[in-house]
């Protein structure tokens, strides 16, 4: 399928080009080639092409070997040079001998490639239920291995992954993580097969993607209820029963009844997992039995959600407190996207560009958080993986209004990026403030640095050098340069207190993570619920490394107190290490920005314009 990508001053142009150079490129090549030609000194062989028979010199010796006459100068050159190979001979041989052998080592990897190794590591410390063996997490064993609901429908939850820094299973969120993995996946598993990491990303994903097939019936074509969450954290009623919150205690040891919250009218939670799935089954097609399952189970999770409507958190107490969602528009435009990128069914895409629902998921208004991308709001990320398809395949009518104006909208929202504009706040350090200075600001960091790095390989893919902000032209390279030095660096170390936010990258990173695994040490000693408290409230370190783990972030003044109790510092979460992993993939390997470009669309059928009908036939 030939790809034909779209020239933003007007008509289409092809992705693979030829040779860029151009004729007035080529004639002044030859220009200064013929200058330089002509200012050099010739020497004494060229200056001989000039010269006529007569004028050459024609005094020559010679040498008689007897068996064959040689120019002298021939022989003492072959004489010299003979000799002197044989001393450069025996010199490699005692330095062959006595010098130490080296093995070849792989070139030290650049700082992105080396923190997103780091950065996976925390997904295995947050796994579930009966680890694989290769888990290589030393602190870490089998939890919670008897998830579920012994009497009713879903008696099997065992798996998927622990939120944060506690034991709970929150689906919302963790599907939201695992769909940004994905994603990233799609467009750079070339540097995570470079990085030796594709293995372990495609491991970690399907390891959610298995827990959420326990989670609704998904053999089935029509659901009606659906897990959202294990576990339970709520304390509003006061802390006789033991929970997930109340408890300081390491999830081997967890031996009280974890509750299971299931929905009946839990549109954006079920289309988020409907965007999972989808996205995974692009990273699995090549394992077609189980790409199908995650399809068909993400089809019928799509159906539910737009059946029977209500948002998830609407009536859960736990839900709203912990993972509030605003709205389920922008989940419908999100999951629509990846269900038609799966499927290549042009429901999906049809759907994914009504005005309407566009319009309620708040595509054409501005609003302080407008462009915030992240497991609560969606619209951004739906909007940049359109402009994709109007970027490489350009479908044209009916589609080309409104794919427009969400390209126009993305570009509007890099440019809010961009420290030119005064959309966002900065810290002193330099850190774009999301959130507006609320608590907890990496999360959103990471997911624009991602959305600004892919959107500028997508540009550089399609053979556009730039975009428009106002009457302003600015080059891919500055989408790259705030991803990079103005945001991940920082995360990474480049930040008015030296310190990495990502445990165990750097020398000097938070020693006092907020996670309960990875503070109370394994000594064989099973601490009760109120015991574990005493690993909380202490000052000393962690005494497990919770490596990859990017903590909550400082404050707007830059500040940060590394201190345990205080989660708006210390947390870190599924979904703010899913866009750290994101963004990294997409920043890593040296000046190299290539994306996958049709990977994503391989279910996608060829988009021709329709032929007109042909002439009426002729009559005399």
């Amino acid at each position: 399928m030939s790809m034909y990508g779209r020239d933003p001053w007007g008509g289409p142009l092809e992705i693979n080009t030829a040779d860029s150079a151009t004729d007035d490129d080529r004639s002044r090549n030859l220009n200064d080639l013929d200058r330089a030609a002509l200012s050099r000194p010739l020497d004494e062989t060229q200056q001989s092409w000039l010269l006529g028979p007569t004028e050459q010199k024609k005094k020559k010796k010679y040498v008689d070997l007897g068996c064959i006459i040689v120019s002298s100068k021939i022989f003492w050159w072959t004489v010299i040079v003979v000799a002197g190979a044989g001393v450069l001979a025996g010199l490699i041989a005692v330095l062959v001998k006595f010098v130490p052998h080296h093995h070849d080592h792989k070139p030290t990897p650049d700082n992105y490639t080396a923190a997103l190794t780091t950065a996976l590591k925390f997904f295995n410390a947050q796994r579930s239920g009966k680890l694989p063996k290769h888990n290589n997490i030393s602190w870490r064993g089998n939890s919670c291995t008897k998830d579920g609901d012994p009497s009713g429908q879903f008696k099997d939850l065992a798996g998927g992954y622990y939120d944060a820094g506690d034991a709970i299973k929150f689906n919302f969120p963790q599907s939201y993580a695992m769909t940004m993995l994905s994603w990233s996946v799609i467009e750079y598993s070339a540097k995570y097969e470079a990085s030796g990491e594709l293995n372990h990303v495609k491991e970690i994903i399907k390891w959610g993607t298995d827990y959420f097939l326990k989670t609704f019936n998904h053999t089935a074509d029509t659901i009606n209820v659906l897990v959202s969450q294990v576990g339970s954290g709520d304390t509003s009623g006061g802390m006789s029963t033991p929970n997930d919150h109340y408890c300081w205690t390491r999830p081997e040891d967890i031996d009280y009844e974890r509750p299971v919250a299931t929905c009946s009218s839990c549109s954006d939670l079920a289309a988020e997992m409907a965007a999972a799935l989808a996205s995974a089954s692009i990273v699995f097609k090549d394992n077609k039995a189980y790409s199908q399952k995650l399809v068909h189970g993400a089809r019928t999770l799509f159906k539910f959600s737009r059946d029977q409507r209500g948002r998830y958190s609407a009536s859960s107490t736990e839900a709203s407190q912990f993972y509030n969602s605003t709205s389920y528009w922008d989940e419908f435009l999100w999951a629509g996207t990846w269900l038609y990128y799966a499927t290549g069914n042009n429901t999906y895409l049809q759907l994914a560009t009504t005005n309407g629902i566009a319009r309620h998921a708040g595509a054409f208004w501005g609003g302080p958080d407008y462009g915030v991308f992240s497991w609560d709001n969606k619209l951004i990320g739906a909007q940049v993986l359109l402009s994709r398809l109007r970027l490489f395949l350009s479908p044209g009518y009916p589609y080309e209004e409104i794919l427009r104006t969400f390209h126009n909208q993305t570009s509007i929202v890099m440019c809010s990026y961009l420290p030119y504009f005064t959309s966002f706040n900065r810290t002193k350090g330099g850190l774009i403030q999301l959130n507006h200075g609320r608590p907890q600001p990496l999360q959103y960091v990471v997911n624009s640095a991602f959305l600004a790095a892919v959107y500028s390989d997508y540009l550089d893919a399609a053979d556009t050098p730039g975009w428009y902000c106002g009457p302003n032209f600015y080059s891919t390279k500055i989408l790259r340069e705030f991803a990079k030095t103005q945001q991940i660096d920082y995360i990474l170390g480049k930040n008015p207190r030296k310190m990495s936010y990502v445990v165990g990258f750097g020398n000097h990173y938070p020693r006092h993570v907020h996670h309960r695994g990875a503070s109370i040490p394994k000594n064989k000693v099973k601490y009760s619920c109120k015991g574990g408290w005493k690993w909380r409230d202490t000052k000393k370190p962690n005494p497990n490394k919770l490596v990859g783990a990017m903590v909550a972030g400082p404050d707007r003044h830059d500040g940060f107190h590394d201190v345990r109790t205080n989660y708006n510092y210390t947390e870190p979460t599924l979904a703010g290490n899913a866009g750290l992993v994101a963004a990294l993939v997409a920043l890593s390997g040296e000046g190299d920005s290539n994306i996958d470009k049709n990977t994503i669309f391989s279910a996608v059928p060829p988009m021709f314009p329709t032929p007109p009908p042909p002439p009426a036939p002729w009559k005399p």
